[in-house]
């Protein structure tokens, strides 16, 4: 059974505000965690974090075993804002 455009919209919408409400949940606890760690002092510039970031990101992958993210997991982000 199809469901109306307006509806996929609207589940889409919902959907989205869903991801944007965990990543920013998540973001929250990874900045904590980071500051805790004393990221907070260090000057580095934001490629070098996130390179960095990227390999605790493998690292911890292959210790459990996880040979793939999860799909539609974003893998290698190279955003610096």
């Amino acid at each position: 059974m199809k469901k109306p455009v307006i509806k996929l919209r609207d589940e889409i919408a919902r959907l989205q505000e869903q991801l944007k409400q965990a990543e920013t949940k998540e973001a929250g606890r990874i900045g904590r965690i980071a500051l805790r760690a004393g990221l907070g002092d260090v000057e580095v510039e934001d490629s070098d974090l996130i390179k960095a970031f990227e390999e605790l990101s493998a690292r911890f992958r292959k210790a459990t075993g996880a040979k793939e993210a999860a799909p539609g997991a974003p893998q290698g982000n190279t955003r610096t804002d």
